[in-house]
């Protein structure tokens, strides 16, 4: 019989495979609009299921993984740096509103996870290059985050059922 701490363990190693599976090809993907950096962001409905099926510490590792891992896969430092600034405040954030929300409204807590995501890489191009007008790039982000975050959200729930 298997320990229930290996279980949830061997759970979380494989919702970090299945999100570093789907981030890889989606990196492959040409973007679906004409504005830069914007992708479904479909790996993260992996690790928002993860939070739901696991609960916050295990899916903390499943996200942990694939920000590492998939940015050794997809390109390098930079993207470790963007990925981890997006993918730590949106991860943050997500945990406060399913604390506050449970298992509903898993849209919800997707745009928000998807706006927090954008809006932390908008900081860190602002700090690397020292352009403050990035800035003027974050409208269309929170957009598009809106969009994809729901999007994801929409998936995890989808799934969750």
């Amino acid at each position: 019989m298997m320990n229930n701490k290996v279980k949830i363990l061997t759970r979380a190693a494989m919702f970090c495979t299945a999100a570093l599976i789907v981030h890889v090809i989606e990196a492959r993907i040409p973007p679906l609009i004409p504005i830069p950096g914007v992708k479904p962001g479909l790996a993260n409905a992996v690790t928002l299921y993860a939070l739901y099926a696991l609960g916050p510490a295990p899916a903390s590792m499943a996200f942990a993984g694939r920000i590492i891992i998939g940015a050794a896969f997809t390109g390098g430092f930079a993207a470790f740096l963007y990925s981890a600034a997006g993918g730590l405040l949106s991860f943050s954030v997500t945990l406060l509103i399913y604390r506050r929300l449970g298992r509903g409204l898993s849209f919800v807590v997707g745009a928000v996870g998807g706006v927090t995501h954008n809006a932390a890489q908008i900081g860190v191009a602002i700090l690397v290059t020292g352009t403050p007008e990035i800035i003027l790039y974050l409208p269309m982000l929170v957009i598009a985050g809106v969009i994809t975050g729901a999007f994801t959200g929409i998936i995890a729930g989808i799934i969750k059922k």
